[in-house]
């Protein structure tokens, strides 16, 4: 595992075909915008869209989602636990 690079996701679509559960992980990079606030909100308003750049298609079944929810679960209560101020 340590020859494989770690990727940030912000942008997840979860969807479900016949016996699967499948999960697609990605990252958007957001534009930046110039100026003051009406000349970024007149930018953004020309923006068609927003690519997605996808890193991870995954079929999980029910059993193997779960078992996924429950360790991010678990490492979130941790997470929480120890960076609380």
């Amino acid at each position: 595992m340590e020859d494989s690079p770690i990727l940030f996701a912000n942008q997840f679509v979860v969807q479900t075909q016949d016996d699967a559960i499948l999960l697609t992980v990605g990252q958007v990079q957001f534009p930046i915008l110039l100026g003051g606030i009406e000349d970024q909100i007149a930018q953004a308003q020309q923006l068609s869209y927003l690519p997605i750049t996808v890193i991870a298609r995954l079929a999980l079944t029910r059993a193997k989602i779960q078992e996924l929810s429950d360790a991010l679960q678990e490492h979130i209560r941790k997470f929480d636990s120890q960076h609380q101020g």
